[in-house]
């Protein structure tokens, strides 16, 4: 599959109607999002059940501010909904795919027990 633009209309509904959505944020000016988007490009090929969702900074600030993203390129991977991996900096191909596996290789029930353990409890 081939990466998707992502922006505030569309956002919401890729995380949610997705069980895996990997996220570059980047800007046409970053010379190193500039060099990773052919590694990202040829990761989302390889893996096309998966969304590979490019999120331009200038253009959608909101996304990048509700992110607080402060470097670029900006990578995370979202599954069911969580965040598992964010990590500012361009990756080289052979760890793009060792990240995707390690998503599908998470176990979600353990993840969403962690995260029920952190919330307050309800009244």
């Amino acid at each position: 599959m081939a990466t998707t633009t992502l922006t505030e209309d569309t956002f919401s509904e890729t995380i949610s109607g997705n069980d895996i959505v990997l996220l570059d944020f980047w800007a046409a000016w970053c010379g190193p999002c500039r060099s990773f988007a052919p590694v990202f490009e040829k990761v989302s090929d390889a893996n096309p059940d998966i969304v590979f969702g490019k999120v331009d900074t200038e253009a959608e600030p909101g996304l990048a501010g509700a992110f607080s993203i402060s470097s670029i390129p900006t990578l995370m991977v979202v599954r069911e909904g969580i965040v598992l991996f964010s990590q500012a900096g361009a990756l080289p191909e052979k760890a793009l795919v060792n990240l995707v596996q390690a998503a599908r290789d998470v176990n979600m029930d353990e993840v969403r027990a962690q995260v029920a353990a952190q919330q307050p409890p309800q009244p």
